[in-house]
């Protein structure tokens, strides 16, 4: 059920907008016009409910009796397939146009072993554009265009036949309708009320004849929200502008949410950038702040890595040779010579084979005693009587 509707009235045209108090469910049932939850805005002109409309909106335009042609039709075919071409050939023996410039929709009265009965409505396209311009240059397009006549005959009589006279701006409407279908419909001069008495007893008795006025006539005192209808003349190119421009919504609305988001994000990484240059701000004024102690620190621990020679037994000569010597994996390894500065030691050794040598450095970097110093060897230089000649290096951690 849609939420908006634009139909004709005696003064223009009505604006029917579902409140939010009442649910799509309810208007439907027919509760939502009875406790007043519609909110009806009268138009003078069709351009005045621009303001009213947004591009998400779905909307039915109901058109004036005086714009369409009405017809009803006996077929002889039961097949809904074959009735759009069966009512083409009907409407054009009706109507001085082609069938391109006219859009046409049917809806089945009734059907038997003989055939059908369709109530068939058909309009020109280019006095539906000029009708619905001041939408159409909005860019606002229906989700349905249907008769405002046929609406009626839902709402007020959708079982039986019925004989329903309104006015339509300047006109007065008189619409015959079978279950709740548009089957004939002529209009007179508002103001020409003798013309409507001259020829209604004629058309009370036709529809006498026909079984419409089985009952006597009712004046209808409160307007009831349109029913849904399936008469739709909405043209193809209409329909196919219509789903570009939802698309098209559709995407705005995902770019300004994208937008949103990347704003938001923007903003939220500046926010953060600032944190981050406060935090290193208070960060340096401790850091400048603590200098002084820093400095007195790193001086001190300067100092006594100078005199660790000295007074750390680690690095007394004695005791690292005593260690060295202790990692020898085999009499086979020698050392040949030793080197010893503040900063640095050198071993020089022979081995007979070249994997003793690599055991020795092995040996060395897993001594606990000796981890205080970075000991590293290069390749072994092969001696011609297949010894392996190493020197060993090693600094203070």
């Amino acid at each position: 059920m849609p939420s908006i509707f634009i139909i004709p009235t005696a003064h223009g045209w009505n604006f029917l907008r579902l409140s939010t108090a009442a649910s799509p469910r309810e208007a439907a049932a027919g509760s939502a016009g009875k406790n007043g939850s519609w909110n009806v805005r009268k138009l003078q002109t069709l351009g005045e409910a621009v303001p009213l409309l947004s591009a998400t909106d779905d909307f039915v335009l109901g058109l004036p009796v005086a714009a369409v042609l009405a017809q009803r039709f006996r077929l002889p075919s039961v097949d809904p397939t074959e009735f759009p071409e069966m009512i083409r050939i009907q409407i054009e023996k009706v109507l001085p146009f082609s069938a391109e410039e006219v859009t046409t929709d049917f809806e089945v009265i009734e059907q038997d072993d003989k055939g059908s009965v369709v109530s068939a409505v058909a309009i020109r396209n280019a006095q539906l554009a000029e009708i619905a311009a001041p939408l159409l240059d909005r860019g606002f397009i229906p989700r349905q265009v249907t008769v405002y006549a046929a609406q009626r005959a839902s709402t007020y009589a959708p079982k039986g036949n019925a004989l329903l006279i309104y006015p339509e701006g300047e006109m007065l409407v008189y619409a015959m309708t079978e279950n709740g279908k548009l089957s004939l419909a002529r209009v007179f001069e508002n103001g020409n009320g003798e013309q409507l008495q001259l020829e209604l007893p004629q058309l009370r008795m036709s529809a006498e004849l026909q079984g419409i006025l089985a009952s006597p006539a009712e004046i209808v005192g409160v307007e009831l929200p349109p029913a849904s209808v399936k008469l739709n003349l909405l043209p193809e190119s209409w329909r196919r502008r219509r789903s570009q421009l939802i698309r098209q919504a559709g995407w705005r609305k995902r770019l300004v949410w994208i937008g949103g988001g990347y704003v938001a994000f923007v903003f939220l990484l500046f926010a953060y950038l600032g944190l981050l240059r406060f935090q290193k701000g208070r960060l340096d004024a401790r850091v400048a702040h603590d200098a002084p102690e820093t400095q007195f620190v790193r001086a001190t621990e300067a100092n006594w890595k100078a005199l660790a020679p000295a007074i750390d037994a680690r690095y007394y000569p004695v005791e690292i040779l005593l260690h060295l010597f202790e990692s020898l994996p085999s009499p086979e390894v020698r050392i040949t010579t030793y080197n010893q500065s503040a900063r640095q030691i050198a071993v020089d050794g022979e081995a007979n084979t070249t994997a003793l040598a690599y055991q020795f450095i092995e040996k060395i970097k897993k001594n606990p005693d000796l981890r205080v110093f970075q000991f590293e060897m290069a390749a072994p230089r092969i001696l011609p009587n297949d010894h392996a000649q190493f020197r060993l290096e090693g600094k203070p951690r």
